[in-house]
């Protein structure tokens, strides 16, 4: 029994460590990588406290070196998933019974052993499964899945703090009680982070949660089972299943248990899992929680005022770093004609020493493989019907070659049709679309930038002159859950920009912020009388 208010750590985001050549981090996360390389990891399922295996086993390949396996995974059948529903739902009375302070050491501890002891084994994971580079990895993998689950138990606080007024003779009081049922988590393959926080934030809340990881996410999805089984996640909090998505979205949607959603994915995915559960309502004992996150066609507007090598920049970390693979990644740029060409200069000239995409091993390689063959198809039919459509040139990069891993050189379009399909349709790799307007026309490209793309997740704006700045502010402020000035549109922060995007974006509800753990609870009041009436009579009534 708990007999104090008790004070958690104040989180402090982790610090990025450089890798430079010759640092202790570099030498401990090549090893590992070469250990993890060179062995088969078999990964099970984890649902309960049984590992289990079927006979449908799939192999696991890195995208940079996808003839090289690194391991096997397997796939659910029917039973599994009914499986992983019954063991979360056993798991639920003591879980939320659990004193909310024991629940948080068992995630603090999880944040010290990502930082720590396997920092080297989570971002090395990261780096095969995902093709990450060492830098890629250890913000996302480290240093990002740290502070979630750091900042999360800060704002679990918070929200156990927030209690309503009592008035003379009255004590009221909110208790924040964990979803009746279980979550179902789905996470995508790009961030290790958003794999760990998706079913630990709702875990951490009381809530118990059946968790499918992406097929190409299961490598690093592994260390995240590990890292919370040696924290002392007690057994059915959170179960991983694998297996094919409709099949176990199936299974999961039609239990009368089914509490809520917590998804990151694409937008036709969460689009037509909203429509299921809406189908479904009549089966659930509660109304599901639906929380989500999804596609980008995230922007970059340079006013005339703007400096040209940072807005180059912007364009080339934005749209480039982990090959695009980000939702948030800088997909269409609009660009003033008095600073397009100086502004495009830069960027090629980038694009030349940037080198060709290869291993994450080589540490000398800004870029390396988009996930798998599917995602590189896709990207070099773009590049090749930019080549040959008239309204657009490839400006600069536009190689591709999958003879060993799925590259994608960096690729920049530029076009005359605003409308033009890359600039409206979501790629997911490193090909970014420019468009030049006249200078005179800065008012309506803003206009053209808000009614362009369905999406509206992030955007940046680059100007010297304050009057423009304000006018994109108000003119965009529907076209961006995540606005920057003078930035580029990634690199959000867990504590200093939640993160989340409306429209076909998302629901908005701010992963690394208190907005997204108060949708894991359902407040109860209660209200206790001192002096309980004993007269029904009121005053007026003499």
């Amino acid at each position: 029994m708990s007999n104090a208010i008790f004070q958690v750590p104040l989180p402090v985001n982790e610090p990025v460590l450089s890798y430079a050549k010759g640092t202790k981090e570099r030498e401990e996360v090549l090893a590992s990588y070469k250990e993890q390389y060179n062995s088969h990891a078999d990964i099970p399922m984890y649902i309960g406290k049984e590992e289990i295996r079927t006979s449908d086993q799939r192999g696991l390949y890195p995208p940079h070196d996808h003839q090289h396996q690194i391991g096997s995974y397997y796939y659910a059948e029917p039973q599994h998933v009914e499986l992983a529903i019954d063991e979360a739902l056993s798991a639920k009375a003591k879980w939320s019974a659990l004193p909310w302070e024991q629940r948080a050491s068992i995630f603090l501890k999880a944040a010290d052993l990502i930082a720590g002891p396997y920092r080297a084994r989570i971002n090395a994971a990261t780096m095969l499964a995902q093709s990450k580079t060492v830098h890629q990895a250890e913000i996302d993998a480290a240093c990002e899945f740290a502070d979630f689950l750091r900042f999360n138990v800060y704002f679990m606080t918070e929200i156990y703090n927030e209690q309503p007024e009592s008035s003379e003779g009255i004590w009221n009081r909110l208790d924040f009680r964990p979803l009746e049922g279980f979550i179902y988590a789905i996470s995508p393959f790009n961030f290790t982070a958003i794999a760990g926080n998706l079913p630990a934030a709702p875990a951490m809340m009381g809530n118990t949660v059946v968790w499918k990881p992406s097929d190409a996410q299961v490598f690093s999805a592994r260390v995240i089972v590990e890292i919370f089984k040696e924290a002392g996640l007690p057994d059915g909090v959170i179960n991983m299943i694998t297996g094919d998505p409709v099949m176990v979205t199936d299974k999961v949607l039609s239990s009368p248990d089914f509490a809520g959603l917590h998804f990151t994915g694409s937008t036709f995915v969460f689009k037509s899992l909203w429509k299921q559960i809406g189908s479904n309502i009549e089966t659930y004992r509660t109304y599901p929680r639906i929380v989500g996150e999804t596609g980008g066609k995230d922007f970059i507007i340079a006013h005339p005022s703007a400096h040209p090598k940072q807005v180059a920049t912007a364009i080339v970390r934005g749209a480039f770093e982990f090959q695009g693979q980000k939702c948030s990644a800088a997909s269409r740029v609009y660009l003033p004609q008095s600073k397009a060409e100086e502004i495009l200069g830069y960027v090629k000239a980038d694009i030349e020493t940037i080198g060709e995409p290869g291993s994450p091993e080589d540490m000398s390689r800004f870029v390396t493989a988009v996930i798998h063959e599917g995602a590189f198809d896709k990207l070099a039919a773009v590049i090749d019907r930019a080549n040959s459509d008239s309204n657009a040139e490839v400006f600069a990069g536009g190689r591709y070659d999958k003879s060993k891993g799925y590259f994608i050189e960096p690729t920049v379009i530029v076009t005359t049709d605003p409308k033009y399909t890359t600039m409206e349709t979501e790629l997911f790799g490193p090909i970014v679309t420019v468009y030049v307007y006249q200078d005179k026309d800065w008012t309506n490209t803003l206009k053209l930038v808000d009614e362009t793309s369905e999406y509206a997740l992030t955007g940046a704006v680059f100007s010297e002159d304050r009057y423009a700045m304000n006018e994109a502010i108000t003119a965009l402020q529907n076209a961006a859950g995540n606005f920057y000035l003078n930035d580029k549109p990634t690199g959000a922060v867990v504590g200093q920009q939640p993160f989340g995007g409306a429209r076909a974006s998302g629901t908005n509800d701010k992963a690394g912020s208190v907005l997204n753990l108060t949708r894991w609870v359902s407040p109860r009041l209660i209200k206790e009388t001192f002096l309980t009436p004993t007269d029904y009579k009121y005053p007026f009534l003499g």
